[in-house]
């Protein structure tokens, strides 16, 4: 057991881990037309930089938490750690875009490993009020890509874009030393006696993920029927494969019988889909539109994340009390509130004015990153933590696929003020069904108390 001062420790090692995959998921988005001047490519090929990460990323968290049930969380946090220096010192050496894109995919694999690794060791070593120290993961893990876009604007503003691969650094540095010092060592591999790793359902799933993913890519583009009746057959023989598995990659039994899990990934993408609509179309708007520069629209992205640092460690108290689901249908009341409150924007609306609308979504990402996150866990026990974090991970990039797709559909043509409405009445309606679904959800099963017990 840890004491406060140990415990401290461990979330910051974890921590600084975990935020490596959202934040260069999100710093990015603003190199964009640099990345196009650089490479001499269009915008259709740097996009791919986007796609292929998400893509790599989705498949990867459940992948690599699984791996880390069986092999140790903490072997498999350090592996991923070296991963990302490996992927961090090679892509500002990329000859071609090509080469760029390749060492984005390794970078996702490697801090694919680390989320559902770190968030395993957490609830194993941590038990007493445990929805505070997932509040300071959820920071790490959901808030800090509201910052990606302001961090990458300073950074592409004064170092160009190499600048986002080469801060990497120093977060690895100090999440290696403090991993190798405080991370609990690894018990034996007990699973791989029972029946090893099952790397067939494994393979499947790969399969299948990224034929979904590609439909829910190309959607913008109308509805691909070979994809999705691809993905539909691939779904069905991976969970008729995984039925008759002793040790099955996916416990599809275990899902099917306890139907609030699912219900916690399907309002997962939901959010999510509504936080990266935001977050990759206010940036476009603001400079091509509003025709801001870099580092101005860095400093009004700092709305999303502001607030979120703040308010989040509130919420983890709140839940430790209560349980998440009043929590959930706060946030979600809040998104739609933000959601509407764009309709409030002009072509002339003030800087202080957007500031405040994005400031909304920024307190809203405490109550559902953090209360979805500990409702998943009082589902699942701590044995299940790496291979449920995985999924979770998943189900946010499918979400942000989706936001993706949808941002292709609105502002196929130009991006417009009128446009940007129409996605604040989307982002609006699907707010709604997550509000339904955290009504719908049950009071009791969703405490902290429950996930302390286990």
């Amino acid at each position: 057991m840890f004491n406060k001062n140990k415990q401290l420790w461990l979330i910051t090692a974890v921590g600084l881990g975990v935020l490596l995959n959202p934040l260069n998921t999100s710093m990015i988005s603003v190199a964009f037309s640099r990345l196009q001047a650089e490479f001499h490519v269009t915008y259709s090929a740097i996009s791919w930089l986007i796609a292929t990460y998400y893509v790599a990323s989705a498949i990867a968290q459940p992948i690599m938490g699984k791996i880390s049930d069986i092999f140790g969380r903490k072997r498999i946090f350090l592996f991923g750690l070296g991963l990302v220096t490996v992927s961090s010192l090679l892509a500002p050496l990329a000859p071609s875009i090509g080469w760029l894109i390749g060492f984005r995919v390794i970078q996702a694999i490697g801090t694919s490993s680390l989320y559902p690794a770190g968030m395993g060791i957490i609830r194993s070593s941590i038990t007493d009020n445990q929805a505070r120290a997932l509040s300071v993961m959820s920071i790490f893990s959901s808030t800090s890509a509201a910052l990606g876009p302001s961090i990458g604007g300073f950074l592409i503003q004064y170092g160009d874009w190499p600048a986002i691969f080469v801060v990497n650094f120093p977060v690895i540095l100090i999440a290696f030393l403090l991993s190798i010092k405080i991370l609990p060592k690894d018990g034996p591999r007990k699973l791989l006696a029972k029946g090893g790793l099952d790397l067939w359902g494994i393979a499947f799933f790969a399969a299948l993920i990224i034929s979904w993913l590609f439909f829910f890519l190309f959607f913008e583009k109308g509805v691909n029927f070979w994809f999705l009746l691809t993905s539909i057959v691939l779904s069905y023989l991976f969970y008729k494969f995984e039925l008759k598995r002793t040790q099955p990659f996916i416990d599809v039994i275990f899902l099917k019988k306890n139907l609030n899990v699912c219900l916690v990934y399907i309002q997962f993408i939901c959010v999510n889909i509504v936080f990266y609509s935001i977050m990759f179309s206010i940036p476009s708007y603001l400079q091509q539109v509003r025709q801001f520069d870099a580092q101005q629209v860095g400093m009004m992205m700092l709305a999303l994340s502001g607030l979120g640092i703040f308010t989040t460690p509130l919420v983890g108290r709140w839940i430790d009390n209560s349980g998440s689901k009043t929590p959930l249908i706060t946030g979600s009341l809040i998104v739609i509130a933000g959601s509407l409150l764009i309709l409030l924007i002009h072509e002339h609306s003030a800087s202080l004015a957007i500031f405040a609308v994005l400031s909304v979504f920024g307190l809203s990402s405490g109550f559902q990153n953090l209360g979805l996150q500990t409702a998943l866990y009082s589902y699942v026990s701590a044995a299940e933590t790496g291979i449920a974090s995985g999924l979770f991970m998943t189900s946010r990039f499918m979400g942000t696929i989706l936001s993706s797709s949808l941002l292709g559909a609105i502002f196929s043509h130009e991006i417009t003020t009128q446009r940007l409405h129409g996605m604040a009445i989307v982002c609006a309606v699907i707010s709604l069904a997550t509000l339904i679904l955290s009504i719908l959800m049950p009071s009791n099963s969703i405490r902290t108390k429950a996930v302390q017990g286990r």
